[in-house]
This record gives C-alpha cells, structure tokens and sequence, in this order.
C-alpha cells in the first residue's frame, strides 16, 4: 500500500471542513461550498495561535517529526534549519493575491488592523505562542528530550505562514527585533511591494516567482492588480543587489504553469539568486477547493522542469528532496 508523502498529510488536522465540493475556479470571485466560519475561529481550528491582533504561529508537521526523530524538513538538508527549533510565524493575515494553489483560506476577507502591534511585542507573543503550542509534545513516548527542550528556544524565524508579509508596516523592524533574540530570519514574499523589499535585511529572503508570464500570473494568482506583475519584476532588480542569501521559489502546478522554462530562466536572471527552489504544489487545504489532485507534479516531473531552467539560467542542481518533491538549483556549484 503507498503511503502519503509527509508534506501531503499536514493540512489533514482539518477534520472540521466539510466533504469536499468542487468549485469554478475560473470564476472572478471563488466562494467557498460552505458558510465560513470568523477568522479567529477557522484559524484555531487549523491549529493557528493568534499572537496579538494580527499576527500568527502554527508549528510545522516537520517540528513535531524532528522532536520525535522522524526526519527533519528540506529545510535542514538544504540550508541547516533545525527543524524543531523553527517558528512558523505571519506578522499579518492579509494578502493581495488569491493563489489556486494556496493552502490557506484566502476566500475568507481579512480586514486591515485599525492599529498595528510593534514589532517587539509581536516577537515576544510569537514565542510564547510557539512553546505554548508545543507543550503537548511532551506526551509522546517516542520524542527526544534533548530536542523537546531545545525547541522551547527557537533560533529560527520563518516569516511565511499565511497572508502577505510585507504588508505589515514595520517590517524591517520586526525583522531586527528577532535577529536581536538571536534568531535567523527566513523571509518569504510574493514580490509585490518592492518598496519595502529594498528596506528589509533578512539572512535569507525568498520571492515566489509562480508564472512566466502576466496571462498566467492573472489566472494563477488572482492578483488584486493586474499592476503587481510590473512590481513582482521590480522585485527580482532590487533582489539582485541585497546582501542577504536569495533564493527564488516557483510551485509547479501540472497543466497550469509547468512551460515556457526559458521564461522562467529569463525572469530568474533579473535576480540573480544564489539558490532556486522548484518545487510541486501539493493538494493540501483549501487548495483543494480550486485544484484537483491531479494538479500535482511527481517528482520525477519536477525534476525533469528542473533540469530544463537550469539549462537555461546556467545553474546546476545540487540537491533535492523527494518526500517533498523539491529542487535546489544553485548559481554555485558547492551549494552552501
């Protein structure tokens, strides 16, 4: 009997949504074959702690496999994450995109904060929301006790859990807040306010860079504007010139992005990245509401797209992770 690759499972807590149904996903506005329930109320129940009014934690299947020795995240392999000491963190639910393939609610509205927590506060409730999230671990008969106490003192932050990361104003700010605690900071944004993207110094800041064109940016991501693809190739200039390590990530999405490899190497150079992660879409969450599981590449075929942008972008692949059906291109050789 196959089994279900890990990163497939870890959206399967949500025993709370309802069969199923599926939706015309090429229409203007997707609804959900249910009535939503409130945010706050969706989000605990997906396994979210709000840290603050706007910002959020939830702790990472590959957390709770590290602190019972059953395998860390790609992450680890490659750029040396400890897995049980990441916090998955979001300073803001919001999100001027719709992507098919996202796993998180986006048909549900998020409304703009009438005030902003600062940074300080959101750090300091960030980390109690992780060690309180991952105080029930220590039931488990199989965890490591090293690593349970160690993932009470996470040392890395991984700003992309759900919602738009730059769209919280102080930012660069929060930013320096954690690296102050001694945190790494991993950055993930969808390009779309270059502005701020000139203003942050993260150690590792990551671009999801999902279509080769704008007809398949609009179908596949839903902007608000059709004006954020200009900003998303304004972003890749500016990723060109920080100092912090690049990395640039498409999801492969099977017969809705997965040509035009050329393209995607073309937009690629603009950044300059000094990794590129190729990895597939996985039929996970509320994704599941707009894509079929077919929409899924194997891994092979990410492999085989991988090869292709490569060839192209003059990168050679150094790594990859099967269970995870991901590819590490690198514009060197030697990887890390």
């Amino acid at each position: 009997m196959l089994q279900m690759p890990l990163e497939e499972k870890k959206e399967d807590l949500e025993e709370d949504l309802p069969t199923i149904q599926k939706v015309n996903r090429n229409e203007e506005n997707t609804h959900l074959p249910f009535e939503p329930p409130y945010l706050n109320t969706l989000m605990r129940k997906q396994g979210y702690a709000l840290a603050g009014r706007h910002s959020a934690v939830k702790t990472c299947l590959w957390l709770r496999h590290a602190i019972n020795g059953q395998g860390f995240c790609y992450k680890s392999k490659f750029y040396g994450v400890q897995s049980h000491r990441c916090l998955q963190m979001t300073p803001t639910l919001m999100c001027n995109q719709r992507c098919l393939f996202c796993w998180r609610p986006i048909e549900i509205s998020v409304p703009t904060p009438d005030e902003w927590d600062y940074p300080k506060k959101i750090v300091e409730e960030s980390i109690a929301c992780q060690r309180k999230l991952i105080t029930g671990f220590g039931g488990s008969e199989i965890a490591i006790k090293e690593r349970l106490i160690e993932s009470y003192e996470p040392n890395n932050v991984a700003i992309s859990l759900s919602g738009e990361p730059t769209l919280y104003p102080y930012l660069p700010e929060l930013i320096e807040e954690y690296k102050i605690m001694g945190f790494k900071v991993f950055l993930v944004t969808n390009g779309t306010n270059p502005e701020m993207l000139t203003k942050v110094s993260p150690s590792q800041l990551y671009m999801s860079l999902d279509a080769p064109d704008i007809e398949t940016y609009l179908k596949i991501c839903k902007p608000k504007s059709a004006v954020l693809w200009k900003r998303i190739n304004e972003s890749l200039t500016i990723l060109r010139e920080k100092k912090s390590r690049t990395v640039i990530r498409t999801t492969l999405i099977k017969g809705e992005n997965m040509f035009r490899s050329e393209r995607y190497a073309e937009m690629i150079k603009k950044a300059s990245p000094d990794f590129v992660e190729i990895k597939a879409y996985m039929h996970l969450g509320f994704s599941r509401f707009r894509l079929d599981r077919s929409s899924m590449p194997t891994h092979v075929e990410v492999l085989e797209f991988s090869k292709e942008i490569a060839k192209y972008l003059g990168y050679e692949i150094v790594d990859e992770s099967e269970i995870s059906r991901v590819v590490l291109l690198s514009k060197n050789s030697t990887g890390l």
